[in-house]
């Protein structure tokens, strides 16, 4: 391949990754009420990570320990939020309320909406070629986070799933592309890192 080629390749994903990240981003924020790691915070709740620590909640969103309190704090103040006891005593553990799933699952809509504006452009037979391509990259991704995370560097952002929806990516049937990229074969599907 020409190497101008590869150059227009990277930046064409770039400007991609941005304007999709900017429409998701807002789509997110809309549907929150709140901007920041909220979004990420709720869906990670509502997916995943239900009954999970505070401490947890900050490493799958990628905040400091005193980011995270601080977050709880708006979110429970909002009535998204339920602070439980946790497991051992100590700690304590997070659940959505009602409201907090509600919002949750208009997050992932209006993520859903977002993308689709932009996917509705392109032809069923191009859909279908990039659903393989997309699950490639994703592959990929993951690949280049856990060496990262081996070399003690942390990703930016938090976990890729921190935001994704579960039954779309069909992790529970060994689709997701992210999972199965992360775990070794012998491993159940999981949240990834």
């Amino acid at each position: 391949m020409d190497p101008s080629t590869e150059v227009r390749q990277a930046n064409l994903l770039a400007v991609l990754a941005l304007g999709i990240y900017d429409r998701v981003r807002q789509a997110e924020e809309d549907a929150a009420g709140y901007g920041s790691a909220a979004p990420a915070a709720l869906v990670a709740l509502h997916e995943f990570l239900g009954g999970a620590s505070i401490d947890q909640l900050r490493q799958v969103v990628g905040l400091t320990p005193s980011g995270a309190v601080r977050l709880v704090d708006k979110l429970a103040e909002a009535g998204l939020v339920r602070r439980g006891p946790g497991p051992d005593g100590r700690s304590v553990a997070l659940t959505l309320t009602r409201r907090g799933n509600e919002t949750a699952r208009r997050i992932v809509a209006g993520r859903r909406q977002a993308c689709e504006t932009i996917l509705a452009g392109l032809s069923p037979g191009e859909r279908e070629a990039l659903t393989p391509l997309l699950e490639r990259l994703l592959e990929q991704l993951t690949v280049v986070r856990l060496a990262e995370r081996e070399s003690a560097k942390t990703p930016a952002g938090g976990w890729l799933c921190r935001l994704c929806d579960f039954s779309a990516c069909r992790r529970d049937v060994g689709d997701c592309p992210v999972a199965n990229a992360a775990r070794p074969a012998s491993e159940s599907p999981g949240p990834v890192e």
